[in-house]
C-alpha cells in the first residue's frame, strides 16, 4: 500500500461517528501511514439524526455521494491509483455504483485496492433493512459490492463472516474482530478518572437504540424482575437525541415506567455527558438481536462499568467466552442473575474487551499492508475460528 484514502462517515452528536475519524487518524499517524481523508459535504450543521435508524437517511446519502465525487476526481487525476488502498468505514456508501463502473474500464494497474467494512445490512436477518422493506435491493447492492474489482471485505466477527459466506459472497473476507475504538480518547473525556466502584450509583443503564431488533420489551421486563428483588436499583435509558423507536408501543411503555419512577429516560446526551453517566453506573445491559459488536460495550468496559450481554452472535467472541458477563439469550431469569452479580462487584476481566477493540484499527492496517493473513476467512473452513478466544 503506497497511500491510504480514508472514506469516513459524517459526524453525529451522540453517535460513534463523531469520534471515528479521530480514532482512525490517531492510529494512522502512530503507524506512519501516508493517508488522505476524502472529504464529504454534510447536508446541514445539526449533526443530528432526523430520519432513519442508524444514521440520517438524507444526511448519509448527501455526504456519501459528495464524498464519492471527490474520490472519483482523485482517481481521474491519478492521485489515487493502483498502488493505493481505499478504505470505506461503511460498506453502504451512496454512489458506490460509480466505483465498479470506473474500475472495470480502466487498466488494471490503475485500480486501487478497495476495503469495505460491513456493519450488517441484508446479510443480517435482524437488520432494520428487513423491517423497512429494503432487504431485496440491499441484497443486490451487496452483490454489486462483492463484484467490485480488487475488493476486500472486512467483517467485525466470525458470525458475520458466516452470514456473508452463506449469502454467496465470493470476495476475500477478513475478520477484524471488533469495531474501531480509541480507548485513550474515551478516557480523556472523563479526565482519565475512572470512578471508584463503591462511589458509583447502584444503576443499570441501557444504551442501545430503542428499536425492535434491540428488544426493549425484554429490557423492560427485566427491570420489573430486578426491581422485585432489589427495589433500590436504578434503571436508565441513555439516548443521544430524543428517544425514538420503530415501534410506538416500546415508547409508550417506557414513558409509563418513567411516570411511575421505575425508569429514567436520559435524552439529548452529548458524548461527554453520556460517558459521565456510564462512569457513574455499575452495569450496562444489552439484549439486542442485532448488534455486531457495539461501541457501547467497549466504552463501558473502558470506563469501569460492568457489561452484561447475551451469549449471542458476536458477543461470545467479544467477551472471549466470559460466562460471568454473558447470559443465556432470551432467558430473563439468567439476565437478572447476571445483572445482580454485576451490581455487587466489578468484573475480574474489566478492561480486557476495550483493550482488544482498541487494536481493531491496527488489525485493519495490518491487513491493508499485507500482514493480516491470520484474519483471512476464505474457503469453507471459516467456522473453524468461531470458538477461538482472540485474547
Amino acid at each position: 500500500m503506497n497511500k491510504l484514502f480514508y472514506m469516513g462517515l459524517e459526524p453525529y452528536e451522540g453517535r460513534y461517528t463523531l469520534q471515528l475519524q479521530e480514532w482512525s487518524e490517531r492510529v494512522f499517524k502512530q503507524r506512519g501511514i501516508d493517508y488522505t481523508v476524502v472529504p464529504g459535504t454534510t447536508i446541514d450543521n445539526t449533526k443530528s439524526i432526523s430520519v432513519g435508524q442508524v444514521l440520517d437517511a438524507h444526511g448519509r446519502s448527501y455526504f456519501g455521494m459528495s464524498q464519492l465525487m471527490n474520490l472519483v476526481q482523485m482517481m481521474r487525476n491519478g492521485e489515487c491509483s493502483g498502488d493505493d488502498a481505499v478504505f470505506f468505514e461503511d460498506m453502504f456508501q451512496p454512489g458506490m455504483e460509480s466505483l465498479p463502473y470506473i474500475m472495470c474500464q480502466i487498466p488494471e494497474e490503475q485500480r486501487p485496492t478497495i476495503y469495505l467494512r460491513c456493519l450488517a445490512q441484508a446479510v443480517d436477518p435482524d437488520d432494520f433493512v428487513h423491517v423497512w422493506g429494503m432487504s431485496k435491493w440491499m441484497s443486490l447492492y451487496e452483490q454489486m459490492c462483492n463484484e467490485i474489482p480488487n475488493v476486500h471485505i472486512l467483517a467485525t466477527n466470525e458470525e458475520m463472516v458466516a452470514h456473508m459466506r452463506i449469502a454467496n459472497w465470493t470476495a476475500p473476507i477478513y475478520n477484524i474482530s471488533g469495531l474501531s475504538f480509541g480507548k485513550e480518547e474515551v478516557l480523556g473525556r472523563v479526565g482519565g478518572n475512572i470512578q471508584e466502584w463503591d462511589t458509583r450509583k447502584n444503576r443499570v443503564v441501557f444504551a442501545a437504540r430503542f428499536d425492535q431488533e434491540k428488544q426493549p420489551n425484554f429490557f423492560m421486563d427485566v427491570i420489573e424482575l430486578v426491581k422485585a428483588q432489589r427495589p433500590d436499583v436504578e434503571f436508565a435509558v441513555l439516548s443521544g437525541g430524543p428517544l425514538r423507536s420503530n415501534n410506538q408501543k416500546y415508547l409508550d411503555r417506557a414513558l409509563q415506567m418513567e411516570a411511575t419512577g421505575t425508569l429514567t429516560i436520559m435524552k439529548d446526551l452529548q458524548k461527554n455527558d453520556y460517558y459521565n453517566v456510564v462512569n457513574d453506573s455499575k452495569v450496562l445491559f444489552n439484549c439486542a438481536l442485532q448488534d455486531w459488536v457495539s461501541n457501547t460495550v467497549s466504552e463501558a468496559d473502558a470506563l469501569g462499568c460492568n457489561v452484561v450481554y447475551p451469549a449471542y452472535r458476536s458477543f461470545p467472541e467479544t467477551f472471549a467466552n466470559d460466562h460471568t458477563r454473558l447470559y443465556m439469550p432470551w432467558s430473563k431469569e439468567d439476565a437478572v442473575t447476571k445483572i445482580i452479580q454485576g451490581l455487587d462487584s466489578p468484573s475480574n476481566n474489566m478492561g480486557k474487551i476495550s483493550d482488544w477493540t482498541n487494536g481493531t484499527i491496527d488489525r485493519m492496517i495490518d491487513i491493508m499492508q499485507g500482514n493480516g493473513e491470520q484474519w483471512l476467512r476464505n474457503g469453507n473452513r471459516y467456522r473453524d475460528f468461531v470458538a477461538e478466544e482472540k485474547y
